[in-house]
């Protein structure tokens, strides 16, 4: 076998090395060392540069915010609010809208607009004067822009969730009730408390976990929360989330699932649910921020324990955690001891009737956390800059400065001058961002990216969100394989230090098949007058092109006698109009090319230059090589080669037609990898079981790396399967195996000999390139495990391959039925007579309406992969079928599996199975979906706003109820039941 592996790579390197034309390729290089040079890169400058330019674009934003946030809070300590006959001084306007493609989006420069959540009455007072104070923001928005044309959205959200918005543009409500609130980008740190006693049931229990989920909601993933069931003992709804967990959008799904399952039963006891509460929010070890706005919010139908022991060992008398208490449901309890706890622990009493009152009793929790941020003045007067997200008016991915805007108003005895009157934003794109940064200059596996304080990307190569409805956080270890060398290096940028490692670490290539390990250098800093941190990893190298050759075989026309050529679709100028079509996007290339020099100023020089140099290269090498070479003879339907510059060319032309590689080098798999492996990568089309497709199981990939002085061309040939089968077979034919008898020849030649072998090649990731056995030639590209499952057992069992298991947070799946995250689930909640007669339930199913969507939902999938181990010799290994199910006296097969060398391919001979069926774990690369409870380093804030002597608490809900008039429900369930009984009372008097 040793033998037969050393001919087969003894072949390859032969007829690679002749057809593809490296040695030539590495000359042609040689003799245009004039028109370039190469000049080493200093990752420790670049990384500094490139973090001061954003932090300026990142500034020159923070002042515009600065100046509307200033602005609006001295304009409101003159404005006199109008609280007769506000409707005569509000107006809508018949705007006329134009495209505009910085906002992707029809525009209206002269004016601002207005968005209004439709559960929020559009002409009471309050929201009227809103209207006419915040139109003074309109004059102060132009002139921004008039000083940067470059600023995106600028918005003001108000704390009754009003938002006002620049430039104005119609609102795209989403197919339901348009809910959308600014309110709910703020959050606290804090403990839910939910009674599930008995009494708790119907109605009450569906608006308490109602009220729950739509709380979660309010939270941001710069708050830890947990959230706990209560009757006589306390425990949490989420088992693994012991003591305080991250608030992002992963674990708040994991809460509501857990909520809509709690049941009720029991009594109600509030000091085993406080007692569980305190606890936790002061056991400083359960979270890096537990340290800012503690608070415990408890939904109950009412009781009559205060539980002041329980305040007096943990809160009093410096009442560090706020108590907010909600009375959920239609019942005759005696809501004063939640008055009372609300009131003794700096709080805030709410009464949630119906779902109609859910959300802004949710909410209205935010103007009591505030009231010290107000109170502290300019020191809270703070620029955050938001996670990535999808902007709701079509920017695409965005961040957002946000700055709160305060109540000044002169009489400091006033709880209105605790109040946020809401908060200030300025979007930034994040293609913005990009645009200052290096990315062509780094190379195929050259990458930046920025993180913020919870170790979550705004800037990553594998940041590509799924799921539009939903915040973007990726965490920087779930966008990388994760190791001890990377928690480190995250931990370091948090902690805004700057730094450089050189590590070995293993990489997800891009069509997440294989798994490479590969040396990578990080180089961080921090971006100066933000919480942002930039890395990159660079290359060593760069080419700089010094002349430009002539681009002649750009044209069509030349395709036919020198091959296809693929252009990558980088913006090479400014006004190159990019397609995804290769020949349109070729010929508006050609079009440009005409009008205007390499050298032209709105071009980008390097990229152009690098781009025409390789075309010449490559050019030169389908002249020299290619064209003198007869591929049928050597088994090969094609060959190519790719380049850094952005040229892909493939000949002849006609192979083009089955190309589907992405015409972008760096975005393409096997380009990337390439670069991160020695020798020949061999690969062939991808296909799951039962997903044949005939004519590409005749095609396969070789794919070989040329590296001049950091310069890199990847050329690689197409392969005639069915050819290279029977070479194959040739090649491992000629061994005796004495064990067998003194003249028994074994080979991979015959397919119906009683002593014929399994001969295979497979791949470093574990599928199938090659077999002897004709059955097996469909089967091509699959995973090896689908077409032996033991032997794949048997190889990954000793140790040839490894297997690495990492999560994908950015997976899409089916929305499950009844589990709607965002509102109860449906078909669960069945109303009881009661029910059905009282108001509160009517005005429930009308507005319960939100959160019909059908659309598909994020999830966390697990994914397998495996990877060859660095076994270099030939192994011999005997494999126990065990429980074989034919009758057999000798129920093993014996193997032999070698790695041939300068390749990614594993050379595997065994014995056919002397069993029909055996019992061995069938591995897969199935994925999966799975819940996770992990917790990751934080840092802390640097300041707190959680407490001040002057706050006036004596605003805490005492006495306000919403409860209508019980005559008033009698007279309208008589009026709802009448239709009902009035044809039966008839009926019954005939």
């Amino acid at each position: 076998m040793i033998h037969w592996a050393a001919r087969i790579e003894k072949e390859l390197e032969k007829v690679l090395q002749h057809v593809t034309g490296t040695q030539q390729l590495r000359s042609i290089y040689n003799e245009k060392r004039s028109q370039f040079e190469i000049k080493r890169n200093n990752p420790k400058d670049l990384v500094e540069r490139v973090a001061r330019d954003i932090a300026r674009l990142l500034n020159s934003k923070r002042k515009a915010l600065e100046v509307r946030d200033e602005m609006l809070e001295t304009y409101m300590q003159t404005c006199k609010h109008k609280d007769e006959n506000p409707l005569e001084s509000s107006s809508s306007l018949e705007l006329e809208f134009v495209d505009d493609p910085n906002f992707k989006n029809k525009v209206n420069y002269s004016s601002s607009a207005v968005q209004i959540p439709t559960d929020i009455y559009k002409g009471s007072p309050v929201i009227l004067n809103e209207l006419n104070w915040t139109q003074a923001l309109e004059r102060v928005f132009i002139e921004n822009r008039r000083d940067d044309s470059s600023l995106r959205w600028q918005v003001f959200g108000s704390a009754t969730g009003v938002t006002r918005y620049y430039p104005a543009t119609p609102w795209r409500a989403p197919n339901k009730i348009d809910l959308y609130d600014v309110r709910r980008i703020q959050g606290p740190l804090s403990v839910f408390l939910l009674c599930r006693s008995g009494s708790v049931s119907g109605l009450t229990l569906k608006l308490m976990k109602t009220s729950v989920i739509k709380m979660l909601d309010t939270l941001s993933d710069d708050d830890y929360v947990n959230v706990a069931r209560f009757n006589d003992e306390a425990d949490a709804v989420v088992p693994c989330f012991r003591t305080l967990v991250q608030a992002n959008v992963r674990n708040k799904k994991i809460f509501k699932e857990a909520v809509m399952h709690m049941q009720a039963k029991g009594t109600t006891d509030y000091k085993s649910g406080f007692t569980f509460a305190f606890e936790q929010l002061l056991n400083e070890s359960s979270a890096p921020r537990a340290n800012c706005n503690k608070m415990i919010m408890m939904f109950t139908d009412g009781g009559e324990d205060r539980a002041q022991e329980i305040f007096e060992k943990y809160n009093w008398p410096n009442k560090t955690v706020r108590v907010f208490t909600f009375s959920v449901g239609q019942h005759n309890y005696d809501v004063t001891p939640l008055q009372w706890i609300a009131c003794a622990n700096k709080g805030y009493y709410f009464e949630i009737p119906s779902i109609g009152a859910i959300r802004i009793n949710t909410q209205e929790y935010l103007d009591v956390l505030g009231r010290p941020m107000v109170l502290a003045g300019s020191k809270a007067k703070q620029v955050q800059w938001t996670n990535v997200y999808q902007d709701a008016l079509g920017l695409g991915l965005v961040i957002t400065g946000t700055m709160p805007v305060f109540n000044l108003t002169a009489d400091r005895t006033s709880s209105q001058n605790q109040l946020i009157l809401g908060v200030m934003g300025v979007d930034i794109a994040i293609n913005e961002i990009k645009k200052k940064t290096p990315t062509y200059r780094l190379g195929a596996n050259g990458y930046t990216f920025a993180t913020d304080p919870n170790g979550y990307v705004l800037l990553h190569p594998n940041l590509r969100p799924k799921v539009c409805v939903e915040p973007v956080t990726l965490d920087f270890l779930d966008a990388e394989l994760e190791d001890s060398n990377k928690e480190e290096i995250r931990r370091q940028m948090i902690d805004g230090k700057s730094g450089q490692r050189k590590i070995k670490t293993l990489i997800k290539s891009v069509d997440e098949r294989y798994i490479d390990e590969a040396i990578r250098t990080y180089t961080w800093t921090p971006v100066e007058g933000t919480d942002y941190r930039y890395p990159l990893h660079p290359p060593s190298w760069i080419i700089f092109p010094l002349s430009v050759a002539d681009f002649e075989s750009l044209l069509p026309n030349s395709f036919e006698s020198e091959g296809h050529i693929f252009i990558a679709p980088r913006e090479y100028c400014n006004d190159l109009e990019l397609s995804s079509n290769n020949t349109e996007f070729l010929l508006n290339f050609i079009a440009l090319m005409e009008k205007v020099t390499p050298d032209s100023k709105q071009c980008d020089n390097l990229l152009l230059h690098n781009l025409i140099l390789d075309t010449g290269i490559i050019r030169q090498l389908v002249d020299k090589v290619w064209k003198n070479k007869d591929l049928n003879t050597y088994g090969f339907l094609a060959v190519f080669a790719a380049t850094d510059g952005g040229i892909t060319r493939v000949f002849p032309n006609k192979a083009a037609e089955s190309w589907e590689e992405d015409p972008e080098p760096f975005n393409a798999s096997y380009y990337r990898r390439s670069l991160d492996n020695r020798g020949y990568i061999f690969r062939a089309p991808y296909r799951t079981a039962g997903a044949f497709q005939r004519d590409a199981a005749f095609i396969l990939k070789i794919l070989t790396v040329t590296v001049w002085f950091g310069h890199l061309s990847v050329v690689g040939v197409k392969l005639d399967l069915e050819a290279w089968v029977d070479k194959f077979k040739i090649l491992a034919s000629n061994h005796t195996d004495n064990r067998l008898g003194p003249n028994t020849v074994t080979k991979c030649a015959i397919n119906d000999d009683l002593f014929d072998l399994l001969c295979y090649l497979v791949d470093d990731g574990g599928f199938l390139i090659m077999s002897n056995q004709k059955d097996d030639w469909n089967k091509v590209g699959m995973f090896f495990s689908d077409v032996d499952p033991s032997l794949m057992y048997a190889l990954y069992n000793n140790s040839f391959y490894y297997r690495k298991q990492s999560f994908d947070y950015q997976s899409v799946c089916e929305r499950m039925p009844n589990s709607e995250a965002g509102a109860a689930r449906r078909g669960v909640f069945v109303p009881t007579i009661p029910d059905f007669v009282n108001l509160a339930w009517w005005t429930s199913a009308a507005v319960d309406a939100e959160g019909l969507d059908s659309k598909d939902r994020s999830c966390v999938m697990i994914q397998t992969q495996y990877y060859l181990s660095n076994l270099s010799s030939s192994f011999n290994m005997l494999q126990d079928c065990g429980n074989c199910s034919s009758a057999v006296s000798f129920p093993f097969r014996l193997i032999h599996a070698k790695r041939i060398n300068n390749t990614n391919l594993l050379f595997v001979v065994a014995e056919k199975m002397p069993c029909n069926t055996c019992e061995i774990e069938k591995l897969s690369q199935e994925e999966e979906e799975c819940i996770l409870c992990v917790a990751r380093y934080r840092k802390g804030p640097s300041t707190c706003f959680d407490n001040n002597n002057a706050e006036n608490t004596s605003d805490c809900g005492r006495g306000h109820s919403l409860r209508p008039s019980r005559v008033a429900l009698l007279l309208i369930q008589l009026l709802v039941l009448y239709p009902v009984v009035s044809p039966h009372a008839h009926s019954l008097l005939q």
